[in-house]
């Protein structure tokens, strides 16, 4: 429905929206695994929806909703996402349909190398095919697990490393990847509420430290989120979690709620704070910006007119459906769509993709000669005005650039970029940015296809 609503307006042939639309190939597999003196048959999926670009891109989440229509609209959703964001990958999804706290991490892993080695068997991962992410239920550690097993398959390739994202750091990840989906929420948040435009329309100051926040979800992205925000001086007045909801009008400590959870498992008695016992009446409190970061269709008809945010933004994938969309554009709330807002994480999977490639950290040609360039700056400043810096002045001012620095500023400046096409495409066509946001993809992709020309059509 997002796409064809785009689509009319794009100015796009008809043919070549015929073949984006269409997914490439999807791949089903079905495996025996021995859990517990029993054998369980394991069904995963991977889906290429557009390989206009390659490799292709896109996470592997272990949930039991996984299917084959999820993972091929999740899949389009990343090719859209890539082309926001002028990130040149394709776009792919995949996904075990497990619940993996049912399971062993023995029987994980297990579940985990299988799945690799048919999609090895299959030609659906390498470095230049099709290179998977974390997702719902996934993380580094099953990252490091499929990288180890297709390298078992490819031996002698150098830039097998590059195969997967979301390493750990001594595997070949790159830092700031665990903080970068949030972070470009951050970013993008921060963007959109600076436009005069959206000031307007919602009588925000367009100052961060004005911003009352909820968000929904407490994993990876909703936790990163919140931290920025709150770092930056905005205020974090509820937290959605799938037991419950935590409320506090006067703000919530961040790290606090973080370690109470991890240590006890859930919010569930939290001092200070008002318990919210159904986790869905989160997202209908007042606040200037609600987030949801948790899964899929958490907005629908049934509480889409209860939303009493000035902003939507949407961290998670597909938290609103179409028909909820059109109820909160009806309300007036602004909604930053899931395909520009959180594509921080993707980003930040191509610079560890591009590092992988060249085998060398960010910054190690460079932090020294930038620092030796700084110093020069900084004497040179000091005999001239007869005052000299003091040791923590002169760091501040002398550091180099660290590879999370530069991927910070690689993501800032990716996320700067493509809201400005989003808020430019959505002021000249008098549309939504969701729709504004799909216009620019498609328009980007149908570029490729077209300039490429598609073979054998005629």
């Amino acid at each position: 429905m997002y796409f064809d609503k785009a689509a009319g307006i794009s100015g796009v042939s008809q043919k070549t929206l015929s073949h984006m639309k269409a997914p490439d190939c999807m791949l089903k597999v079905t495996f025996p695994i021995e859990i517990k003196d029993k054998v369980e048959i394991i069904t995963g999926f991977r889906v290429h929806h557009s390989r206009h670009m390659l490799p292709v891109k896109g996470g592997i989440r272990f949930a039991t909703d996984v299917d084959e229509q999820e993972v091929t609209a999740l899949a389009a959703l990343m090719t859209y996402k890539c082309a926001i964001v002028d990130v040149p990958f394709g776009g792919a999804k995949g996904g075990i349909s497990i619940d993996p706290k049912n399971y062993t991490d023995a029987e994980v892993e297990r579940i985990t190398r299988r799945y690799t080695v048919e999609l090895c068997q299959k030609s659906f991962i390498g470095p230049g095919t099709d290179v998977p992410a974390p997702d719902v239920g996934t993380g580094a550690r099953e990252m490091a697990w499929i990288m180890d097993t297709y390298r078992q398959f490819h031996p002698n390739e150098v830039d097998s490393i590059g195969c997967v994202t979301g390493k750990p750091i001594p595997l070949g990840g790159v830092r700031g990847r665990n903080e970068s989906t949030g972070l470009g929420v951050y970013y993008g948040i921060r963007e959109f509420v600076s436009y005069p435009e959206v000031q307007k329309h919602t009588g925000l100051s367009g100052d961060i430290k004005d911003l009352r926040i909820i968000i929904q979800g407490f994993g990876k992205v909703g936790y990163w989120a919140a931290k920025f925000f709150e770092q930056n001086g905005a205020k974090i007045i509820g937290i959605g979690e799938k037991e419950c909801g935590v409320y506090n009008p006067n703000g919530l400590n961040i790290d606090k709620l973080f370690n109470y959870r991890r240590s006890r498992g859930s919010f569930l008695g939290m001092p200070n704070v008002d318990i919210i016992e159904d986790p869905l009446e989160i997202l209908e409190l007042e606040c200037d910006v609600l987030i949801p970061a948790a899964l899929e269709r958490q907005i629908g008809l049934r509480n889409a007119d209860k939303i009493k945010a000035k902003i939507v933004g949407e961290a998670a994938n597909g938290p609103t459906t179409p028909l909820a969309n059109e109820v909160l554009l009806m309300k007036g709330i602004l909604v930053i769509p899931d395909l520009l807002l959180n594509a921080g994480g993707v980003t930040v999977s191509y610079f560890e993709w591009l590092k992988n490639l060249s085998h060398m950290r960010f910054g190690r040609m460079t932090k020294k000669w930038d620092e030796l360039g700084k110093s020069q700056i900084v004497e040179l400043v000091e005999r001239n005005v007869a005052r000299k810096l003091s040791e923590t002045e002169k760091k501040q001012v002398v550091h180099g650039a660290n590879e999370t620095d530069l991927v910070f500023s690689g993501l800032e400046d990716t996320m700067i970029s493509a809201c400005s096409e989003t808020r430019r495409t959505a002021i000249s066509k008098d549309i939504d940015y969701r729709t504004a946001a799909f216009v620019n993809a498609i328009e980007k992709v149908a570029a490729v296809y077209e300039g490429s020309g598609i073979m054998f059509m005629n």
